[in-house]
């Protein structure tokens, strides 16, 4: 039976006034309880775990002598250990005004470049670990479409409009999912963003992002462009992206509604592409999207026919000719049901056909 956790004081308080007198069985995650030392006194805290909590003076020891097993928060580092949910890009960008190098997202990534002591191996496996629980909550009952491409895609390229379509027309059938970062990945989240809005609305969007068409030079004014076409509108369609500080030179996007940032990049990889259960898209890029081809093969080629995912390639020049892959992925799925859930086209437009086919047991 999974254990109920509680990732907030408003939770906490809910538990509380429905009556409840005891936490055994709990897991209470980053909550601040320095005003519930009364309440935590009359409660049963026996094999109760409160990871990164924060106590009134006493009431910790009170816990602990009681039986609750105290997971203390990890000092001297940017960021929660512990967090109980996903990022948003308010609040990795918190502090932008004063420009990109104050924001945590910055702070993380430069943290992440010091001396790989124990205490600091340790505290990146207890984020990536809460990272990991909280990114499962956000997919249960989702049907996630994963989008790969270049970051290298500019705002004013007739590529990164293509890839805002493509995750316009996903987002209407799916929830989103992208590598978080930059150009294609940027541009779907963007799409995904948009597409409950006119086709008009993404395209005069994408206009105003041009004229801050890449991160390099200027973090700052690219992420504020991007915010000011989150600020003219109240809400927009969820979509998730994920990042990796491993690759912290490249920015996260803002228009993934919810962010699931790694340190470790090898195990972002890995729940990135196992999350896809409804597809992957791969439009074209490089070392880094190729590299998400063939981890995603060697899953497909091994599974279970019925667990295999589809992956659809746009772009038949890029990956036939500049980067030819698809002809060794077509020598791979011979004879086996991987074969069968590959696609190669030249025009995005044709990615979400294929993939509600695919849904419908075309295959």
């Amino acid at each position: 039976m999974r254990p109920t956790e509680i990732e907030s004081l408003a939770e906490f308080d809910r538990l509380v006034s429905h009556g409840t007198t005891s936490l055994t069985g709990c897991h209470l995650q980053s909550v601040d309880l320095t005003d519930r030392a009364d309440v935590l006194a009359r409660l049963d805290v026996g094999r109760a775990v409160f990871l990164g909590c924060r106590f009134a003076p006493g009431s910790e020891a009170d816990v602990l002598e009681r039986g609750g097993l105290v997971f203390p928060a990890v000092p001297d580092v940017p960021f929660d250990a512990y967090r109980g949910a996903l990022y948003t890009p308010a609040e990795l960008y918190a502090g932008l005004d004063e420009g990109y190098a104050a924001t945590l997202d910055a702070a993380a990534y430069a943290w992440s470049r010091g001396p790989r002591t124990l205490d600091h191996s340790l505290a990146m496996a207890l984020h990536d670990h809460a990272i990991d629980d909280a990114v499962e909550e956000f997919a249960d009952g989702r049907l996630l479409v994963g989008v790969m491409g270049g970051h290298a895609v500019r705002r004013d390229a007739p590529a990164y409009l293509a890839a805002a379509r493509l995750g316009r027309a996903l987002g209407s059938r799916f929830t989103v999912l992208t590598g978080g970062g930059p150009g294609a990945m940027e541009a779907a989240n963007l799409g995904a963003w948009l597409s409950s809005e006119p086709e008009e609305a993404l395209v005069e969007t994408v206009g105003r992002l041009a004229a801050v068409p890449d991160f390099a030079p200027d973090v700052t004014a690219w992420a504020r462009a991007a915010f000011d076409e989150i600020n003219r509108r109240t809400s927009g369609t969820a979509s998730l992206g994920i990042p990796t500080w491993f690759y912290g030179h490249e920015p996260p996007n803002v228009f993934a509604t919810a962010t699931a940032k790694y340190f470790r990049n090898a195990l972002r990889e890995d729940i990135l592409l196992r999350l896809c259960r409804g597809g992957i898209v791969f439009l074209p890029g490089a070392a880094g999207t190729v590299q998400e081809i063939f981890q995603a093969a060697c899953a497909n080629y091994y599974s279970e026919p019925d667990l295999v995912v589809p992956m659809v390639f746009v772009g038949r020049d890029h990956w036939t000719q500049r980067l030819p892959v698809w002809p060794l992925l077509e020598v791979l799925g011979v004879g086996r049901a991987f074969g069968s859930r590959l696609d190669l086209v030249d025009d995005p437009a044709e990615v979400l056909p294929l993939l509600l086919e695919e849904r419908g047991g075309r295959r």
